[in-house]
């Protein structure tokens, strides 16, 4: 990337003035995100598993099948982001 001196587009709204960078945009299509999101409920789920006893004892028991949703909620998001990327590379959008 080469540096320039051609300055940032100025929009005036109201009394703010905001400033847009000409800015190329991300290549995501969310199945990284969601790949991690899913790992982070399933470590989760593991994590609470040896405490079950404490857990039911305590009245949060919840916590660890809040866990097990999110990550099969997470498989499903994870098969939609995939069937989605799939889609736009054939179509051949960039």
């Amino acid at each position: 990337m080469e540096p320039s001196d051609e300055q940032p587009k100025a929009h005036e709204i109201g009394n703010r003035t905001l400033l847009i960078a000409d800015v190329a945009p991300l290549d995501v299509d969310g199945v990284r995100t969601v790949e991690v999101g899913t790992a982070a409920w399933l470590v989760a789920f593991v994590a609470l598993l040896p405490f079950y006893g404490r857990l039911e004892d305590s009245g949060n028991e919840w916590w660890l099948w809040t866990c097990l949703a999110g990550f099969g909620l997470g498989l499903l998001g994870l098969e939609y982001c995939r069937r989605r990327r799939k889609a736009h590379r054939e179509a051949g959008d960039d």
